[in-house]
């Protein structure tokens, strides 16, 4: 998650396709009871026609399947002078009624570094895959400095070797909220090296909601990918895209890795101050991952 400098392009948003999974009521900022978010309304989510379900986790297990998912653990700092300590803890990433939660914690009265935890979690080494539909249906936390997103790297960053592995890996970011910037905005955005091996980046792109915030309730993010291009949806609705054709774009045509994160701070996410209210959850119903017939 590095600096938007530059704008995606933008196409016509497309007819709405989503039919909600579940209906679920979440309070972000308080501890999540069982009451508040077991389903209400069954129902199946269609993609659209055309689209086979190769991969899903739907969090209905007791705990983290470990087959899918690995707990990052970094030190505060570590990635764009973030705050938080990235956590193997059961406390900051867990199952609760059939969602996967992550929970950044304030256990002091100090904002700063190394002041609060949180999880990182992905499926590198476990889960890649190459083209299709990436799917999440995710209700977001909120507040001043606050960070959650959904995105991608490159299976072969770790191979690739020397100092700065990323961004020659590539990395796909379905989705970025910046609560400092504004709680009813996400953004979408792509990294990668240029022909001189440089970080460029193509977004972003930013998609907001006509009314109200993300932490108001669960919306479905997606990333349809294929050959020639990248596409990004809200509900359903198409707001960015972009053509992955030219030489110097190669990353995109590897496997990639999910992974969900919640930071707080950051170079580009601001500061939490006395406002931002803690803990923080993001709730995340389901990951799903679709092929083309």
């Amino acid at each position: 998650m590095k600096k938007i400098v530059h704008k995606l392009i933008i196409l016509s948003i497309s007819s709405i396709i989503l039919i909600s999974c579940k209906d679920k009521e979440v309070k972000n900022n308080t501890e999540p009871k069982k009451e508040n978010i077991l389903s209400k309304i069954e129902t199946k989510y269609n993609p659209s026609d055309g689209w086979e379900l190769t991969w899903s986790d739907e969090f209905d297990a007791e705990a983290i399947n470990e087959n899918n998912w690995t707990a990052q653990v970094l030190k505060a700092g570590h990635f764009n002078d973030e705050w938080q300590r990235y956590t193997s803890s059961n406390e900051n990433a867990y199952i609760e009624n059939n969602c996967l939660v992550i929970k950044a914690m304030h256990k002091s009265d100090v904002h700063g570094m190394d002041q609060y935890t949180s999880a990182r979690m992905h499926t590198g080494n476990k889960q890649s895959f190459k083209y299709g539909k990436i799917s999440a249906r995710i209700k977001l936390p909120e507040g001043k400095g606050i960070w959650p997103a959904f995105w991608m790297l490159g299976a072969n960053i770790n191979e690739i070797g020397g100092d700065t592995p990323w961004p020659k890996s590539g990395e796909i970011d379905i989705l970025e909220l910046y609560g400092s910037k504004d709680d009813g905005m996400i953004e979408a955005n792509i990294h990668f090296a240029d022909s001189n091996n440089k970080h460029a980046q193509m977004g972003a792109v930013p998609f907001k909601l006509k009314e109200g915030k993300f932490a108001d309730n669960f919306h479905v993010f997606e990333l349809e990918w294929d050959s020639e291009k990248m596409t990004w949806f809200v509900d359903g609705k198409q707001f960015a895209s972009t053509s992955i054709t030219a030489d110097h774009l190669s990353e995109f045509h590897k496997e990639f890795y999910i992974l969900l994160n919640l930071a707080v701070g950051g170079t580009y996410a601001g500061r939490p101050d006395k406002t931002t209210k803690f803990p923080q959850y993001m709730f995340v119903d389901w990951v799903r991952v679709y092929k083309k017939k």
